[in-house]
């Protein structure tokens, strides 16, 4: 009796192996040129204006300056003690013939590596024009208060035309 389940379970169809999942189709490569792209790491100082000589494909990056932003003027005494913000300035000149649209990246780290804060921006709208000089305003935002303690920073850049 056994010899014929055997010859009865041999002569049942088979399960076929699951096929392999067809590879995935790669998608179109975009139309939009990549960015340039900087990035180094500095000595950082507080209430300090950083020159810097930086140029990535005709955008030149002239300075940068950490501090708290306050009124210049005190309008009557109302204004003694407001602050406006924690921020990193960043002086930019466009050196090339085209429109630059920029955008920037700064985190301040202590001796030991820890990070103390961050800040980003660019331009909000429309392009930096040709031989035009800006400056932006990098806002920190809520772990700011160790930023005068700060060693050195790393600046990031990325650039499109």
């Amino acid at each position: 009796m056994q010899p014929l389940l055997l010859a009865a379970l041999l002569a049942l169809p088979q399960a076929k192996a699951p096929q392999p999942a067809p590879a995935p189709v790669p998608a179109p490569a975009q139309a939009e040129q990549p960015l340039s792209f900087y990035s180094t790491r500095l000595p950082f100082q507080w209430n300090v204006l950083i020159p810097l000589d930086i140029n990535l494909d005709g955008l030149r990056v002239n300075s940068i300056f950490f501090d708290v932003r306050k009124p210049e003027s005190n309008f009557f005494g109302l204004l003694k003690h407001a602050e406006f913000g924690t921020r990193a300035q960043l002086t930019v000149t466009n050196t090339s013939g085209y429109a630059k649209v920029p955008g920037f990246a700064v985190a301040v780290l202590d001796k030991d590596g820890q990070l103390l804060g961050v800040a980003s921006g660019g331009t909000k709208f429309g392009t930096m024009p040709p031989g035009d000089t800006e400056t932006f305003d990098l806002n920190f935002d809520q772990v700011k208060a160790r930023l005068p303690k700060g060693d050195h920073f790393y600046l990031s850049i990325e650039l499109r035309n």
